[in-house]
């Protein structure tokens, strides 16, 4: 599966307030917008979601991902 279905699946199991929080998470870490930082981790180059953020978000959102049986890409 490659990086986009990945950020893009796990971003739509979760719940929107989740989802926002990780977004503007992303966004604060690299200087650009949530919706910037949406378009970012599901572009078809992307990278895996954790490796745009910082601390804490990062280890709370490997946890969530580890619930969803998604981490281990």
């Amino acid at each position: 599966m490659e990086a986009i279905n990945r950020n893009k699946t796990f971003l739509t199991l979760i719940d929107s307030e989740t989802k926002t929080v990780i977004l503007k998470s992303i966004a604060a870490h690299i200087g650009i917008t949530p919706e910037d930082a949406y378009t970012e981790v599901t572009a078809a180059e992307s990278e895996h979601l954790l490796d745009y953020m910082a601390e804490p978000c990062r280890t709370a959102t490997s946890l969530l991902m580890q619930r969803h049986n998604m981490r281990g890409w």
